[in-house]
């Protein structure tokens, strides 16, 4: 009998998510969910077989850059459910992170676009900024129904705001955090156990179990494999192919580091939530504060850059009509 893969272990005491646009990817590793990013999207959309999947989008749109934008990320999303039978993540443009209204809008167009191709908004997670209008966001659409996947998480008011509000499921960064501290103290490496960005989702994961929230917590931004083990046991974590694939060839131990049971009996103190003590908390964090201004602008910029593309096929498309218009 073959020894199980450190990814088979892993998948028994967490459910593994696949953080990538690839669709092939994803039929590789068999998760139960997948994640998708601006950045992810703009890696996929480049690639020649997910071509038909823009040109469709392009289609869609009729020349309509924001309705294109939205149908591509759609589009990808679609694609994703056929293969994972659990939740498929479609983030909000990254624009928005600012705009309470904005993003509950982007949200009902996103889910609009799937229901008329038949996938039910029970499948899929809204992807919004964990920024105080980001929450108040997912709070009105968690109400609605629709479920949101907070994502940009890099302190506990962050995480303690969207359980708050009954927000889905949460994405605290691991390897965005490390990469704040390493660069910030000047080492080359932590510990795993040591390692600043576990620490981070450890303590959100043991204060969720002990104040008994709903939210799920998904440990994300994964730098090495030693930050997954040191994770195991988290609700969920979002992982990518390259680390999916390291995993996979390892057969070594693999014990679970987080136990809700022994969360319930920690001596935590609670804190009382609110739009104040949420700035307040975030402003005392430098690298949450910058990491999260950091995270926006990274998304909205590669956004910026998958428009260029998708721009220049809208204006190839409405080139050849006018061409045959006038032959």
């Amino acid at each position: 009998m073959p020894i199980p893969s450190q990814v088979e272990k892993l998948k028994a005491l967490t459910t593994v998510v696949a953080d990538t646009g690839d669709v092939n990817s994803i039929k590789k590793f068999a998760p139960q969910d997948a994640t998708t990013n601006p950045s992810l999207i703009l890696k996929a959309a480049i690639l020649p077989e997910y071509g038909h999947i823009v040109d469709e989008a392009v289609a869609y749109g009729e020349g309509d850059l924001s309705v294109t934008m939205d149908k591509l990320a759609v589009g990808f999303g679609t694609e994703i459910t056929k293969i994972v039978p659990g939740y498929v993540s479609t983030e909000v443009d990254a624009r928005l992170s600012f705009d309470t209204e904005g993003t509950i809008q982007k949200a009902h167009d996103l889910i609009k676009m799937y229901d008329e191709v038949g996938v039910k908004k029970e499948r899929i997670l809204i992807k919004v900024a964990a920024t105080w209008e980001g929450i108040q966001a997912a709070k009105v659409l968690e109400q609605e129904g629709i479920t949101v996947n907070a994502t940009l998480i890099f302190s506990i008011a962050q995480a303690i705001a969207c359980a708050e509000v009954g927000t889905t499921l949460i994405s605290p960064f691991v390897g965005r955090i490390m990469d704040w501290h390493k660069k910030s103290k000047g080492v080359e490496k932590f510990a795993p156990a040591e390692d600043p960005g576990v620490m981070s989702v450890t303590a959100i994961y043991n204060y969720f179990k002990r104040f008994n929230y709903d939210t799920i917590v998904m440990g994300a931004s994964f730098r090495n494999t030693e930050e997954i083990c040191e994770l195991a046991g988290c609700d969920r974590l979002t992982i990518s192919p390259a680390l999916l694939e390291s995993l996979s060839n390892n057969t070594g131990d693999l014990p679970q580091k987080l136990d809700a049971a022994k969360a319930k009996e920690m001596d935590l103190d609670k804190i009382e939530m609110s739009e104040s003590t949420f700035r307040w908390m975030l402003n005392e964090d430098a690298m949450a504060t910058e990491k999260l201004a950091e995270g926006i602008r990274g998304f909205a910029k590669d956004i910026v850059k998958l428009e260029e593309i998708v721009q220049a096929k809208i204006d190839a498309k409405q080139k050849r009509r006018k061409v045959s218009h006038d032959e």
